[in-house]
């Protein structure tokens, strides 16, 4: 009898897991830099590499921090709305262009617009594994002190904007 209880208690507790992990948004991918600084990184600018980019060069400004590349079709669905931001000026848009070849991305923003305030190359993705992205695009909402505040995962869409991140970029200007 004890024999049959042990596999009916351990099909129960994976049960269990399962039930839980059914009621997760896929899409909800947790940060362990919310709340936290920015990591810290020092990397050339796309369009002159002469130049570089810090976060700290962002200091007292809220920023959106979009991690894209021109392999990346998801990049291309929210690059419409990017252009359209850019010209309205409601947020500082520094891009990171993520394990993508200078003359790629350079040519692709040449063709679809550049919406960025600058981009910096991340070629190797160090970058990108700091702020630990599983794929591109994802965005990061950093606060004027630096403080990563929200994480995007996946393309910005028109209502992801409206409802989430320009509302989160306005209260977090005003402190």
């Amino acid at each position: 009898m004890s024999r049959a209880i042990i596999p009916l208690v351990i099909f129960l507790v994976l049960s269990v897991f399962f039930a839980i992990g059914l009621t997760l948004d896929p899409k909800e991918l947790p940060s362990a830099l919310i709340d936290k600084p920015a990591p810290e990184f020092n990397l050339p600018q796309l369009a002159s590499p002469e130049k570089t980019f810090s976060p700290a060069d962002m200091q007292g400004k809220v920023w959106m921090f979009n991690v894209w590349a021109s392999w990346c079709a998801s990049c291309r669905q929210e690059h419409p709305l990017f252009m359209q931001l850019s010209r309205t000026g409601e947020v500082n848009m520094v891009g990171l262009n993520y394990k993508d070849k200078r003359p790629d991305a350079q040519k692709w923003l040449a063709q679809l617009g550049d919406p960025y305030v600058l981009s910096a190359a991340d070629v190797r993705g160090d970058v990108g594994i700091d702020f630990g992205v599983y794929g591109v695009p994802e965005t990061f909402i950093i606060d004027k002190q630096g403080v990563v505040r929200h994480r995007h995962v996946g393309p910005v869409s028109r209502q992801s904007w409206e409802e989430e991140l320009k509302p989160l970029i306005k209260r977090l200007e005003q402190i």
